[in-house]
């Protein structure tokens, strides 16, 4: 018999104020750039919510929304609900959420200082205190009465209009230094009026924003908070005045979620957002001290990179009453479903990559579905079942032959290795590479049960091919190292980084890594967390090193290797390497010599245009995926291997 439902605490019904929510999982808001240009959803926007509301959990989040469009907006895209003229699309969102029993919530936003110059319609921006941001719209004045009075109505009228279109709640968002938190933080307040200097003044106007959109809604409409239990940076909110704050707040509040961090400076977001270098579950000490504060009454939900079991064991040992996700879900919408059925092995992991964001639209680098509307939406069965070759057992090898599989065609997989997932084996070994290593797993267990003929250890050759008589080839051969043909590449003392990554080549003292994309940016830092000395050199910029990240994560990776003591040295090419080290040149035509014990090559992959030359000939249905058409990254892999098996 199969197990169902080891997770008692995750899937027990909660009351938050007049409501009840069917179990301790909200999905947490994320802006999913799904709106037209007007600021209304699209249908794939509200396919979105669906989707959000079919995984199963309790309350979903629309991302920040602002409660104005002159000085609120903090993001491109966001969904507009400030306008009478503008309620179908509401109405059609929670429609869809319902559809799943799920609640539906907006999250509200002003980011006050914060705000981007592209995006502010007035002339200025409004703050507590003026303080613009570098690289933020740069006039920022100090709210006078009328902007306070003003933004509480804002916010209030907001709550109003998507308590009457059908939505349950309203998500304040009062952490990450938008314009709640930087009235409440010392380090933005300035002030010397009502609304500054001590803690009871500073708490002023967001217990007044509370309690307004609080008396603007129906009792079983949900008003919760998010605020940051620490700021981080120097001069900001620490847990015991978060705690003291929100002692007065829960009177206006049915549920807090507890963050931290500021997404408005680059030194403290990626505590906001946590990407694959920091550990899961990050802010679950502070959601606990909130939680076990016996003068708070209110429910508490915690967010930051956290599983099912995490979230079992968090309200298990009383450090939380809820849980909120976003990530995981979309890189497995079933997560929730597997996990009730005693399976949660199944579940495909989040690589915390943060390939949803930024990319014009919300994606996922693991699950190619997400973001999709119609035909590329879910997998389908095809119309006439087909015999297909997939060569290749790598990312995009592997995704191909899951996708076909289940698409119902016959499907054999030929892989030279006698493992699957191709250069995965490698770069999952780095001591921040946890959830990669995972993913890795369960690539390999997946495809391997998923229903096609995997022959490990064989090459593919045109002849075996062939012999299949399939109806399609799918050629995802991936690449290998570039390797230049720089004098000394060959030396003793170099190793390419795929080998030193994977721990086949050991390198110590003075390092010198080449090349610096994400490979030789993630492998210098492991190299300098296990004591070594080391330099990344590239004829690049230094503000181009690991570009391939998002900003938030390159961002946090740039931050460590500067804890870890990496030179960084741009606009330097290379020209030899011997036992001396790696001799330079600069853009002013100097010559210099990095002094290394060991040289790491990461100077890039590159496909090989003979392996798909000699295939594509064959039938007229080749198709060309992953590296071995262009080479990417683990999102780019997936979504070309999925595109070609969705169109066979």
């Amino acid at each position: 018999m199969p197990s169902f439902n080891n997770y008692k605490h995750v899937f027990t019904p909660l009351r938050v104020g007049g409501t009840t929510l069917k179990n301790r999982v909200e999905f947490a808001p994320m802006v999913c750039d799904f709106t037209d240009s007007h600021g209304e959803a699209t249908q794939r926007y509200i396919d979105f919510v669906e989707m959000q509301a079919a995984t199963g959990v309790a309350l979903i989040h629309l991302g920040a929304t602002p409660v104005n469009w002159d000085t609120a907006p903090d993001y491109p895209s966001e969904i507009d609900v400030t306008s009478e003229l503008k309620l179908n699309h509401l109405k059609l969102m929670s429609e869809a959420a319902h559809t799943h029993n799920a609640k539906l919530s907006c999250e509200l936003v002003h980011a006050g200082r914060g705000v981007g110059a592209e995006l502010i319609k007035a002339e200025w921006g409004i703050a507590p205190t003026s303080m613009p941001i570098p690289g933020k719209h740069p006039y920022i004045r100090e709210m006078n009465q009328k902007d306070i009075e003003q933004t509480v109505a804002d916010y209030a009228g907001c709550a109003n209009r998507l308590y009457r279109c059908g939505f349950d709640g309203v998500l304040i968002h009062g952490a990450h230094g938008n314009l709640l938190a930087q009235f409440l933080s010392p380090m933005t307040n300035h002030r010397t009026d009502i609304y500054g200097g001590s803690f009871e003044n500073r708490c002023r106007f967001p217990l007044m924003v509370l309690k307004a959109v609080k008396e603007a809604v129906g009792p079983e409409f949900i008003v919760e908070l998010r605020i940051s239990g620490d700021e981080i940076l120097p001069g900001g909110m620490r847990i015991n005045e978060v705690i003291e704050f929100l002692k007065l707040a829960q009177e206006h509040i049915d549920l807090v979620t507890v963050s931290a961090g500021l997404i408005v400076d680059p030194n403290a977001f990626f505590y906001a957002m946590p990407p694959y270098f920091r550990p899961r579950g990050v802010n679950v000490p502070l959601a606990r001290q909130v939680r076990q504060c016996p003068d708070i009454h209110i429910p508490v939900s915690v967010v930051g990179g956290i599983s099912v079991d995490m979230a079992e064991q968090i309200i298990a040992e009383g450090s939380a009453d809820m849980v909120a996700i976003a990530r995981a879900f979309l890189a497995d919408p079933d997560m929730l479903k597997k996990c009730y059925r005693g399976k949660p092995e199944d579940v495909r992991p989040c690589l915390r990559c943060w390939g949803c964001a930024g990319a014009g639209h919300v994606q996922c680098a693991v699950n190619p579905q997400i973001g999709r509307t119609e035909r590329y939406a879910r997998v389908h069965k095809a119309d006439e079942k087909k015999k297909v070759v997939v060569i290749g057992g790598g990312v995009a090898g592997t995704q191909a032959a899951r996708t076909l599989a289940a698409r119902g065609h016959d499907v054999v997989l030929f892989e030279k290795k006698d493992r699957l997932g191709g250069l995965l084996n490698d770069i999952d070994k780095l001591p921040f590479k946890d959830d990669l290593l995972r993913h890795t797993e369960w690539v390999v267990n997946t495809t391997m049960r998923c229903g096609a003929d995997i022959r490990l250890s064989t090459e593919a050759t045109p002849e075996r091919v062939l012999a299949e008589n399939p109806d399609a080839i799918v050629l995802a051969a991936g690449a290998r190292p570039a390797r230049p043909p720089i004098p000394g590449i060959d030396g003793p003392n170099v190793f390419n980084v795929l080998d030193v990554d994977a721990g086949r080549k050991k390198v110590s003292g003075k390092i010198v890594v080449c090349g610096g994309g994400v490979s030789g940016c993630e492998s210098a830092l492991a190299l300098a967390m296990e004591g070594g000395d080391v330099t990344v050199v590239d004829i690049i910029p230094e503000d181009g090193f690991a570009a391939g990240l998002s900003e938030l994560t390159r961002g946090m990776l740039m931050l460590l290797l500067g804890e870890h003591h990496v030179k960084l040295l741009g606009d330097h090419i290379v020209r030899s390497i011997d036992r001396d080290g790696v001799h330079i040149e600069g853009r002013d035509w100097k010559y210099r010599t990095l002094e290394a014990d060991y040289v790491v090559d990461a100077m890039g992959m590159k496909n090989d245009p003979s392996a798909a030359a000699a295939y594509t000939d064959l039938i007229p249905d080749v198709f060309v995926v992953g590296d071995a058409y262009g080479v990417g990254n683990i999102k780019s892999a997936n979504l070309s291997a999925y595109n070609a098996a969705m169109n066979i």
